[in-house]
């Protein structure tokens, strides 16, 4: 019998090779992330994110490339009952054109397919803008162009509060009594400007009406920025087997959301409990003005070992680009994580410096080197290229 010795530094290198051999297909790769809400913070709470903001956000300009990313859409949001919201956008716009031109050897506004290319090749982060919520275009054209030549190249249609011209997920599965479901003319207008313009459609938060609408009127791919799979989590948010496989027929893309509650059917229990057990504090903050998001901030971050203890693995995420993978191919599937969006994220993914991780898992799951450049960013950037095209 032929005697097997066990080689503990045998072990330790080819650990040591695994290891090294994702983090360079990562680096070497290009990273997109379709959606990140560090602008928000910067307006609501004066943060300037070419600082160190570790421990205070999920992202700065450090992290990310730290974290190996490349492309940044930076998601220009305010609530659906700001005033002025046109306003508000070009001041959350203002914010990452000030840490560009502070920073041109590290970050550069792009305007297309070509210059997101020239960015990365010169190793600069390339940055857009995706505005989420069509009440920031305050029912007029003139200021949809406006914020396209600002470098917005993506409108998601509606937030949780819709535009008077599309009704979102949460209209849709709250309300009895709509005045309308889906696009109206005008919302169709919109739909078809944002084809002439090259302006990705973005139907994250969209309702199922509005959703089947832009599907058989865009001539161009569409994505969702920010949405999982309905089937393996039932979120509004989420989307159906029918509407991946049409996306997928459409040439668009579904960027995967980090939230919890979108990629863990048992989230939202575990949330409940949580602030059930802190109600009384979060009451307190609310009556002092403190909104509900950053409550909830507030809350996880002093009850972080409560928090942590709630947070879904890695794999519940890797999970939902399976399950895509299998339904409708690998070309349909990216990541757009909603960082700086969200309170709490998967375990691992703790803010933007861990993208590695997602590379990773995708390895040890199986995928091929070609498929994980697909998934990080390759998609993306054949959807994007497709919308400038003219047709």
């Amino acid at each position: 019998m032929k005697k097997i010795f066990f080689c503990p530094l045998l072990v330790a290198c080819c650990f040591s090779a695994s290891a090294q051999s994702y983090k360079k297909l990562h680096f070497k790769s290009i990273v997109v992330d379709t959606h990140n809400d560090i602008l928000m913070k910067a307006a609501d709470k004066g943060m300037v994110f070419d600082q160190d903001l570790t421990g205070k956000t999920h992202s700065d300009l450090a992290r990310w490339k730290k974290g190996g990313l490349d492309v940044q859409l930076f998601s220009v949001y305010c609530d659906g009952d700001l005033k002025n919201p046109f306003a508000w956008a070009n001041r959350e716009m203002d914010s990452l054109d000030a840490v560009a031109a502070r920073n041109p050897d590290k970050i550069m506004k792009v305007a297309n397919y070509a210059e997101l290319l020239q960015a990365v090749k010169e190793h600069k982060i390339a940055a857009m803008f995706g505005v989420e919520g069509g009440h920031m275009i305050e029912d007029d054209l003139n200021k949809l162009d406006a914020l396209y030549k600002r470098g917005a190249r993506y409108l998601t249609l509606t937030h949780n509060i819709a535009p008077s011209w599309a009704t979102s997920a949460a209209d849709e599965t709250t309300k009895s009594n709509m005045p309308h479901k889906g696009l109206t003319d005008f919302g169709r207008q919109v739909v078809q400007r944002m084809n002439q313009l090259g302006m990705l459609i973005d139907v994250s938060h969209a309702g199922e009406q509005t959703f089947w609408d832009v599907i058989q009127l865009s001539t161009k791919p569409i994505i969702a920025s920010h949405s999982c799979v309905y089937n393996l989590t039932p979120h509004r948010r989420n989307l159906k087997d029918d509407q991946i496989k049409a996306i997928a027929k459409n040439g668009g893309v579904i960027q995967l959301n980090f939230n919890p509650g979108f990629i863990d059917s048992s989230f939202g229990a575990k949330e409940t409990v949580f602030f059930k057990m802190h109600a009384a504090e979060m009451d307190s903050l609310m009556k002092n003005g403190m909104g509900d998001f950053y409550a909830m901030d507030y809350l996880y971050n002093k009850y972080a070992e409560e928090a942590n203890a709630i947070r879904p693995p890695l794999s519940k995420l890797i999970d939902h680009i399976d399950y895509i993978v299998k339904l409708v191919g690998v070309d349909y599937v990216g990541l757009g994580s909603d960082f700086d969006g969200v309170n709490l994220t998967p375990q691992q993914l703790d803010d933007v410096t861990s993208y590695p991780l997602i590379t990773k898992a995708l390895v040890e799951r199986g995928y091929s080197k070609k498929d994980i450049r697909k998934i990080l960013g390759g998609n993306f950037l054949r959807v994007l290229e497709a919308n400038e095209t003219k047709k």
